[in-house]
């Protein structure tokens, strides 16, 4: 059947607002432990939901698998629709309808690889990782493909259909010296460019290299440092420790949240700009062009020139605060509602030059790239897959076990430089929030930041 006229059918027996979105993929995933297969698997989602909003209730949702079930889905949701009596009625921002067809650019398409080339392509990097060190005992490398079909109708008469496609390539070591065990951990996204994950040697030997040489690293040594993050670390900062509490339906839930992110406020020094965007080309891991509610992708100031200027929002939240969507409504697939997302966020470039960032800096720590962390509100904890330690204005030695710790705010203030470095990250990585994941990406040069507390020995 005809996907565009069944679903526009179904849109009208809507007496509200109504969504319908359509999924069907194709993915493939392989996983290699010491240069043997561990897992290849195929997997093909397909299905679809239905979002309904009756005037004076509240959301109703319904989730089909096969395109046949659509009418029952959107007698289901209308039923829900109609069960719920918000405390207050639900308002959603407007928009302009739009028809679109997008087709990504593929320059080279992985689905004209075979499956034993993506196999070898995976040993090839073992076998390289396994020269690095005997010490190195495990080696995970993974890489994993994604099609996708996607079709969003409304009942305002929005009309989206796009194509997409993703691939990722992950390498993981672990090495060993006695009981003292070290890992390092890499990975790789591309959109439509297989050949991208095919030029990756010297990310897979870097990587496998420093897993190695922290056996060798001591400990940082707790205390409080000027402390200089690279790129990779302080994107994921930023998109951590505040891009999260940036999403206005953490706001509006939370009113210790709302105080905190009051527009006017100063977070930082001039030279600091916070944005998300979703409309990054050519295409990253976190490009959307339209969010999952038809709102067209957008870079939105959240920190603009050190004052808090924005905020991302879903059609619902900016018509409960009277502000602009931002085109972050977002869902895992489609057998999730979208829900308040960042896309692709950053600290856009600064004034500084890069190379002259070290300069003054007695005793100091370089953190590089992020192992894992955690955030509370505006208190943050997070791990540096490792670091170095800066003296007399030169890296020095390599040190492991880095841990910044501290208060988001008193450390934005505290950012005493911002490099013109920026690069967006690569990293093939997710987000997750209520009990979703989002394709995102990260972007920033590097910052050097006065007083930060470095947890270690």
């Amino acid at each position: 059947m005809d996907i565009v006229d069944f679903a526009q059918e179904n849109l009208k027996k809507i007496d509200g607002y109504g969504e319908i979105r359509i999924e069907n993929s194709r993915n493939l995933g392989i996983a290699l432990l010491n240069g043997k297969p561990r897992e290849v698997r195929w997997t093909n989602p397909a299905g679809g939901s239905v979002r309904v909003l009756l005037p004076g209730h509240g959301w109703g949702f319904a989730v089909f698998n096969k395109i046949e079930d659509l009418p029952q889905a959107v007698e289901d949701a209308v039923a829900s629709s109609k069960l719920i009596i918000p405390d207050e009625p639900i308002k959603l921002a407007e928009i302009e309808p739009v028809q679109v067809k997008l087709e990504q650019e593929i320059a080279d398409d992985a689905r004209s690889h075979s499956l034993e080339e993506k196999y070898e392509l995976l040993r090839r990097y073992d076998e390289l990782a396994a020269a690095v060190d005997d010490r190195i005992i495990q080696r995970i490398l993974g890489y994993s493909e994604e099609f996708i079909e996607q079709y969003l109708f409304t009942t305002e008469g929005t009309q989206i259909i796009r194509v997409r496609t993703d691939e990722v390539l992950r390498a993981v070591f672990r090495a060993r010296s006695g009981d003292l065990v070290q890992s390092a951990h890499k990975s790789y996204a591309a959109r439509g460019n297989f050949a991208e994950l095919t030029k990756l040697d010297d990310m897979v030997t870097h990587t496998a290299k420093i897993a190695a040489q922290l056996l060798d690293a001591k400990p940082v040594k707790g205390g409080k440092y000027t402390v200089v993050l690279n790129p990779g670390l302080a994107g994921v900062f930023i998109h951590e420790a505040f891009g999260h509490l940036s999403e206005a339906d953490h706001i509006e839930d939370n009113p210790q949240a709302r105080e905190m992110m009051t527009l006017g406020r100063r977070f930082g020094p001039e030279f600091l700009n916070v944005i998300d965007d979703g409309s990054v080309k050519p295409d990253i891991r976190g490009t959307i062009d339209y969010d999952d509610e038809g709102v067209p992708a957008q870079k939105t100031y959240l920190i603009k020139e050190g004052v808090l200027v924005g905020r991302l929002h879903s059609r619902e939240t900016a018509g409960k605060m009277g502000e602009k969507p931002t085109g972050n409504a977002r869902a895992q697939d489609f057998s999730f509602p979208p829900i308040v997302r960042m896309t692709n966020t950053a600290i856009e470039a600064g004034p500084h030059p890069a190379d002259q960032i070290f300069d003054g800096i007695k005793e100091g720590v370089y953190a590089i790239d992020a192992y894992g962390g955690q955030t509370e509100l505006e208190n943050f904890s997070f791990s540096a897959g490792y670091g170095y330690m800066i003296r007399d204005g030169k890296i020095a030695e390599l040190v492991r076990d880095v841990v910044l710790q501290g208060n988001l705010f008193q450390t934005l203030a505290n950012i005493e430089q911002i490099g013109d470095d920026f690069v967006w990250d690569r990293a093939g990585g997710y987000c997750g929030k209520g009990g979703q994941r989002a394709k995102t990406s990260e972007g920033s040069p590097h910052i050097r930041i006065r007083d930060v507390i470095i947890a270690g020995v």
